[in-house]
Parts: C-alpha cells; sequence; structure tokens
C-alpha cells in the first residue's frame, strides 16, 4: 500500500537538536513490517515521488528508485532529473530499513556525505493526515 512518509534532520553536528525544516516526503509503498515493498513500486513507480526540503532553498521534485546494483543486489534513491545521474540521492541499506515513527534512515546527499533523518509521520495516500 502507498503510503506519504515524512522524514526530518536528525541530529548532526550542525544540528544537534536535528531539523523539521529540512527533510523529505517520500510517497512508496510499505509493507506490514514498514520496509520497502519492490514489486508493489515497480506496479506504481509514477506515484512513488519525492519532494526534498530545506530551509533556504526551493523545494525539489523527484522520483523515488530502485536499480539493480549496490550492496544486497539493488538499492534505492532519488532521481531528480531523468537527463542526469549527477543529481541523484542514495539511500543506505533503505532495502532492510524499516520506515517506522522515530526510526532513522540515512540518505547520501549530493556533496557525498550520508545524514540522518528520523521518520516523522506516515499516512495511507488518498487519506488526509490527522491534525
Amino acid at each position: 500500500m502507498l503510503q506519504r512518509i515524512s522524514l526530518h534532520l536528525g541530529r548532526t553536528p550542525t544540528h544537534p537538536e536535528g531539523d523539521s525544516r529540512d527533510g523529505y516526503e517520500i510517497t512508496a509503498p510499505l509493507d506490514a513490517e514498514g520496509r520497502l515493498v519492490a514489486a508493489e513500486w515497480q506496479a506504481a513507480r509514477d506515484k512513488c515521488r519525492v519532494r526534498r526540503f530545506s530551509p533556504g532553498e526551493s523545494d525539489r521534485y523527484g522520483w523515488l528508485l530502485h536499480r539493480a546494483g549496490g550492496e544486497g543486489g539493488a538499492n534505492w534513491g532519488i532521481d531528480y532529473n531523468d537527463a542526469s545521474s549527477d543529481d541523484d540521492e542514495v539511500g543506505y541499506k533503505l532495502d532492510r530499513h524499516r520506515f517506522t515513527i522515530g526510526e532513522y534512515v540515512s540518505i547520501r546527499e549530493q556533496d557525498g556525505d550520508f545524514l540522518p533523518y528520523k521518520v516523522v509521520a506516515i499516512h495511507p495516500v488518498g487519506k488526509p493526515a490527522a491534525a
């Protein structure tokens, strides 16, 4: 089932308390344990979108990708521009991590650094978020 996952920057040396203004909104299929489901992604890949937000920058929009290669035989990432792979961001072992509230995932930014992001919300796509 497609879910909208909200991630906020976790604690880093430059942000010791994290930062809720820096993060991602990802639409992706999750199983009952909160893991990404490649087969469901394949069937709904055009709906698996990403919004990257960060203070002082315009929002960036892209697609969630599942590609062959990498550790475990495949990896998950974000593509912001079909014409180039220079802007892609890669998740660290996202095939193994659980997207559940309070858990952390790591995403390698364009500058090559992995940063921690905390899962702060998950909502089924098509249902309004609770107030």
